[in-house]
């Protein structure tokens, strides 16, 4: 089984950098030069199935990386949208492409019920708001008001499509936001 480490974003300049958006506490220890990365792309996108880290810099809190395989901007805007994977090194049989990863598109999640890990209702999924520095799970309350909720792993321990669940555990005052 594979973790999502980053999933790519817009290009930036004219060399191959792209942002990325991370999902590792660890960004300057992941993002090591020379680094291979399984990638998930979307089928037909020609996006190669790994990617080795060219370069890695923080530039004002939104990272910005660059691979040997991408050389320009033209290459970079092909990635937007790729998930950098963190192989499982115990799991010899690691498929980048499975379909079973936590990584799920808005119109998957929209309308699914969203409960705290009591089982008690908190409302329903009302979009996916994907940031430069983080995704949030809008949340719509009971009372109208919509939630916006750091889509991590702390906060949304599940999120179960098939099942019609997604469980949410937010830390007092968020949802007084």
């Amino acid at each position: 089984m594979s973790h999502v480490v980053a999933r790519i974003g817009k290009p930036h300049g004219i060399k191959g950098e792209v942002t990325v958006q991370v999902h590792t506490d660890d960004p300057a220890g992941r993002f090591v030069v020379g680094t291979v990365f399984p990638t998930r792309a979307a089928a037909g996108s020609g996006v190669p199935r790994a990617l080795t880290l060219r370069s890695a810099r923080d530039h004002n809190g939104i990272w910005l990386l660059a691979f040997d395989e991408v050389p320009d901007r033209t290459g970079a805007e092909g990635l937007r949208g790729t998930r950098l994977l963190l192989p499982d090194p115990t799991d010899a049989s690691a498929d980048a492409s499975d379909p079973d990863e936590d990584g799920w598109y808005a119109e998957q999640l929209v309308g699914l019920p969203v409960t705290r890990p009591d089982g008690s209702a908190l409302g329903e999924v009302s979009g996916l708001d994907l940031g430069p520095g983080q995704d949030r799970l809008l949340v719509r309350l009971p009372d109208g008001r919509e939630a916006a909720i750091p889509f991590v792993e702390a906060l949304v321990p599940v999120v179960d499509v098939p099942g019609r669940r997604v469980v949410v555990d937010p830390p007092p005052g968020l949802l007084e936001l």
